[in-house]
């Protein structure tokens, strides 16, 4: 089976880089700075027509250098359309809209939904998205990663909200295969400590 674009990235850094609310320059100077110190997944939520310039200048970039940049906030099969036309990789949500993610990976662009209880773990599953965005990561916990890793060992967490310095080494610990860093974007690099670390490394 082929490796998923998610799984992909995760060999190579545990880094998914969300840009929200930055116009176009700042966004890809931003994505530079992302990959640089490693990462290899961008996201920039498409909300309003600003999203989506900075959508399209990020995908650019992204092209000079290989790398993926997909579209957040993909609530309604209109925001999926326009995620494709700008060239999005993959899609994100915040929750689990069984439309969408199925439109979106009827297109051949992955989506990653948003799960926040076991019930939607499970819905999510079931519909064979094995990739989830748990959200609101800080308010969860890295606990809650570890807790639902026993009944879904299938699942795959990309742990999203409030992902700081000083928490994205214990989800990386509890589980979480990707940690999502948006407002602290501008703080990551090496001193994070978060080269070579995987799902279950680090301290708990």
């Amino acid at each position: 089976m082929m490796m998923s674009l998610f799984a992909h990235a995760a060999q190579h850094s545990p880094i998914l880089a969300i840009l929200r609310g930055f116009d176009v320059s700042e966004t890809v100077r931003l994505c530079h700075l992302a990959w640089d110190a490693g990462a290899r997944l961008v996201e920039v939520p498409i909300q309003d027509r600003a999203g989506e310039d900075a959508l399209a200048a990020a995908v650019d970039a992204g092209h000079e250098r290989g790398l993926p940049v997909g579209a957040g906030t993909v609530t309604s099969l209109d925001r999926l359309r326009r995620a494709r036309a700008h060239g999005a990789a993959f899609t994100v949500a915040p929750g689990f809209d069984t439309e969408v993610a199925r439109a979106s990976q009827d297109a051949g662009i992955p989506h990653l939904p948003g799960v926040a209880t076991a019930t939607e773990v499970q819905r999510a599953l079931a519909h064979g998205f094995t990739w989830l965005k748990a959200f609101p990561a800080a308010e969860l916990g890295p606990a809650w990663i570890a807790a639902m890793h026993g009944p879904f060992p299938e699942a795959r967490f990309v742990a999203t909200g409030g992902i700081a310095k000083a928490n994205a080494a214990r989800f990386l610990a509890a589980g979480a295969e990707l940690v999502a860093i948006g407002t602290a974007i501008r703080t990551f690099d090496s001193t994070w400590g978060l080269d070579g670390l995987g799902p279950g490394d680090g301290e708990r």
